[in-house]
């Protein structure tokens, strides 16, 4: 196997990825290989996602009630 190094990696992308690897239970240098699959994976097949990752990858941003539309309101037009 080959092997990687990265240098001058500004410490804020460090922390997160360090935080990333936590939240999935794997190594810094586990979810690091990932990243780079899944961004060359993408590459692969011209970068493009389907409706379904589109919508996956969407954040949550509340209730549904929130997008309701306003009921229409009637209102005189004279012409």
């Amino acid at each position: 196997m080959a092997q990687l190094i990265v240098r001058s990696i500004e410490e804020k992308v460090v922390i997160e990825l360090k935080q990333r690897a936590a939240r999935r239970g794997v190594s810094m240098e586990e979810e690091h290989r990932r990243i780079l699959r899944e961004a060359l994976s993408y590459r692969a097949r011209g970068a493009r996602h389907s409706f379904k990752e589109h919508l996956a990858m969407m954040p949550d941003v509340g209730d549904d009630k929130l997008f309701e539309r306003q009921p229409a309101r009637l209102r005189r037009v004279r012409l």
